[in-house]
């Protein structure tokens, strides 16, 4: 699996970098599809590794006392200062791109840069970026593997039909949806009608 995964994680950050470099500054301060997060403080907290070593992140973890929730807030809000382009490059690191999710494994370092890209790039006006075979495997990782529980959502009794793309899960009431649409419904986030079609 990580052979498969891994090069599609660095080419999904490849993606989100030529997209986001395309944004105003202005746009940056657009509230994201993260409650109280705009697309700055996404990108801060998903470029984290590209500047923290392990022992810095344990560091800020055990000021936050084991709190990732409140980790996360507090890096988002520091980092978010930092110049655009220097997120830019964190973006397109080397880092980033051979970056292993402790938890999740490759799959979860996929479903990080494609569920935050989309948290960034619905609201820039960019639609989505990310490949469908990326979009495919983080929808396997949601629904067939459960991880939509992580986000509080449900999938009982729905059948789960992406329009653009091979892919159904599910038994029940038939929703039909591009593919991004439904990652996004599985990750718990609310897109406000019409910013995607």
């Amino acid at each position: 699996m990580s052979d498969e995964v891994m090069p599609l994680v660095a080419a999904e950050y490849r993606r989100l970098q030529a997209a986001l470099a395309t944004l105003s500054e202005d746009t940056w301060q657009t509230p994201s599809l993260c409650e109280g997060w705009t697309i700055r403080h996404v990108i801060a907290h998903l470029t984290m590794p590209a500047r923290y070593t392990p022992e810095e992140f344990g560091a800020e973890l055990a000021a936050a006392h084991y709190d990732f929730t409140t980790l996360s807030d507090r890096i988002a809000d520091r980092d978010s200062a930092l110049p655009i382009g220097r997120l830019l490059d964190d973006v397109a690191s080397d880092t980033l791109a051979q970056y292993v999710n402790p938890g999740g494994g490759p799959i979860g370092s996929l479903s990080h840069v494609v569920i935050h890209g989309l948290d960034a790039t619905i609201p820039a006006g960019l639609g989505f970026v990310a490949r469908h075979d990326a979009l495919r495997l983080v929808l396997d990782n949601l629904a067939v593997e459960g991880t939509h529980r992580h986000f509080g959502t449900s999938i009982e009794g729905r059948h789960l039909v992406a329009a653009d793309i091979d892919w159904a899960y599910g038994a029940g009431t038939t929703e039909t949806a591009p593919a991004h649409r439904l990652v996004l419904a599985l990750a718990g986030r609310t897109v406000p009608e019409p910013a995607i079609p």
